[in-house]
């Protein structure tokens, strides 16, 4: 008996899985329950020395969508752009900030952390001046793990601490990963992208050796995918066979809903729920749960 032809069967009658973009078939990922109570955070970098992947974006999505399933959420803008702050809105002039806390002219990192418009997600802001710290740190007893030493004081009071790192593989960035639990790599599904992250695999797993022996890689986030473009199918079955399973089942596409969420300064969560790319990060909150990188 011929079977029915169908995108997902194949002859014989047997289902064929519906490959995802990744190549793997696609998965589902429950919903999370809710947490009973709140603390101590995992610490997570989301790092590429390469500009323009998709970091902030992820950072500031990846965080409403945590926040969304009642997890306690702290974004740390780690670069001197401060594009986090203003992508969540927050006041990163004339306010306590990131660079205040590092230099320690302000001591307590309460008075750093602002509310957002998002429910369960604060951040702690940026501004240029973070540009200076590098200069300022340089001559510092033990200069990577200053970062550290500020996020113990709140690390008790969230369950995930993301920390948005510039693109540099330089002192801030290092102070990051020495600070984190886990690290995240927004992947553009652009080959220059692609060849920049074997750079930092390897300084991730020197900054591992030698100052975190308890740092992991989360895993890869393949974004600004287009599956129009054979370029962008390539370089993400690239990725897939280089880093295997340590690239996410989810991947986020391009769209011009990113700079306009980042334009009126809200999540895409907020500023287009129905849209696919909102309903990605869920996803990938939702896989980073599973996974076991999140609680």
């Amino acid at each position: 008996m011929t079977a029915k032809k169908r995108d997902d069967v194949v002859l014989d009658g047997l289902e064929k899985p519906v490959l995802g973009p990744t190549g793997r078939p696609l998965r589902t990922f429950d919903v999370p329950g809710r947490l009973k109570g709140h603390g101590p955070a995992r610490i997570i970098s989301l790092c590429n020395q390469k500009g323009g992947v998709g970091k902030t974006t992820t950072a500031i999505n990846l965080g409403a969508s945590l926040a969304a399933y009642g997890r306690k959420v702290l974004a740390v803008d780690f670069d001197p752009q401060g594009a986090l702050s203003a992508g969540l809105g927050v006041a990163s002039h004339d306010a306590p900030n990131i660079y205040d806390l590092l230099l320690g002219t302000v001591k307590d990192a309460h008075t750093a952390i602002q509310k957002t418009a998002v429910e369960n997600l604060d951040v702690i802001p940026a501004n240029i001046d973070l540009s200076a710290a590098e200069v300022h740190l340089v001559n510092e007893v033990a200069r990577e793990q200053i970062l550290a030493r500020v996020l113990r004081q709140v690390v008790d009071e969230y369950d995930v601490i993301l920390i948005d790192c510039q693109p540099s593989l330089g002192i801030l960035t290092v102070n990051a990963l020495t600070a984190s639990h886990g690290v995240l790599i927004p992947l553009e599904c652009e080959f220059f992208a692609l060849r920049g992250v074997a750079l930092l695999v390897e300084t991730i797993e020197k900054v591992k050796d030698r100052l975190n022996p308890g740092l992991t890689l989360d895993g890869i986030l393949p974004t600004m995918f287009d599956s129009r473009t054979l370029h962008s199918r390539e370089v993400l079955e690239r990725a897939v066979e280089r880093f295997g399973d340590r690239v996410f089942d989810t991947v986020i596409t391009r769209t011009v809903k990113f700079p306009d969420a980042s334009v009126a300064a809200r999540p895409i969560l907020s500023f287009a729920p129905d849209h696919p790319a909102s309903l990605a990060y869920l996803q990938f909150a939702r896989e980073l749960i599973s996974r076991g990188a999140v609680a």
